[in-house]
């Protein structure tokens, strides 16, 4: 399959599947309005980017190199819990809508919270690795 090893494939497709389905999961239990801050995605994506930031710094930093762990928890699970294209759709919802302030703090909050969560992250695997 063009060079690609079939198990990190797999990797990527397992971890992508499980994240996919708790994604979809929040969706369900937590419907969206246009009128309202979208807890659902905001939540997946602040959550996805501190996970992102826990694995790709625990993974890089503390751990035995490996060749599934990062395509597994990183590219699949992470990739499909968080969500910028359903992010982009709600924003444009609200901007229909004439929601503009709406819009924007979500826009912005968004971005700041998922830095604020990688750096979060990061610093707790640190201060662990510094601890032990």
């Amino acid at each position: 399959m063009f060079g690609h090893d079939p198990r990190e494939l797999a990797a990527v497709f397992v971890g992508g599947a499980l994240g996919t389905l708790a994604r979809a999961g929040l969706a369900v239990l937590a419907a969206h309005d246009p009128h309202q801050w979208p807890w659902p995605t905001f939540i997946v994506n602040i959550v996805g980017a501190f996970l992102l930031g826990y694995f790709t710094t625990r993974l890089l930093e503390r751990l035995p190199v490996s060749s599934y762990r990062r395509p597994l928890l990183g590219t699949g699970l992470c990739g499909g819990l968080t969500t910028f294209s359903t992010m982009q759709v709600e924003t444009i919802t609200m901007l229909e809508h004439g929601h503009w302030a709406l819009a924007a703090g979500y826009t912005v909050a968004s971005i700041a919270a998922g830095l604020l969560a990688v750096a979060v992250a990061t610093a707790l695997v640190r201060r662990a690795a510094v601890g032990r």
